[in-house]
C-alpha cells in the first residue's frame, strides 16, 4: 500500500534550521514512473519511490532542484 501523505525535510546546511513541507498523493507520474506528490500550493513538487527516495521537481522556470530532500511518511490519523 503506498503513502498518501509524507513530510518532505529540506535542510539548510551544516547549523541551518529546516524547512518542513507536507505533501499529499496526486494522480501524477513522475519521470521514474513513481508517484508524483505536492504541497496544498502546488509549488513544491516531488517524485517519491517506493523506497522514500525523492525527487523534487520543477513547478516553475528558473528552479533547481534541492540536494538532500527527506521524504517522512506520514501516519494516516484513524
Amino acid at each position: 500500500m503506498s503513502v498518501r501523505r509524507y513530510e518532505l525535510v529540506f535542510s539548510g546546511g551544516e547549523g541551518a534550521a529546516e524547512d518542513l513541507v507536507v505533501v499529499e498523493r496526486t494522480v501524477a507520474k513522475g519521470p521514474g514512473g513513481h508517484p508524483v506528490y505536492a504541497d496544498a500550493t502546488g509549488i513544491i513538487r516531488a517524485e517519491i519511490s517506493d523506497r522514500d527516495e525523492v525527487r523534487v521537481l520543477a513547478s516553475g522556470g528558473h528552479q533547481e532542484a534541492p540536494a538532500g530532500v527527506v521524504a517522512r511518511p506520514l501516519r494516516e490519523s484513524a
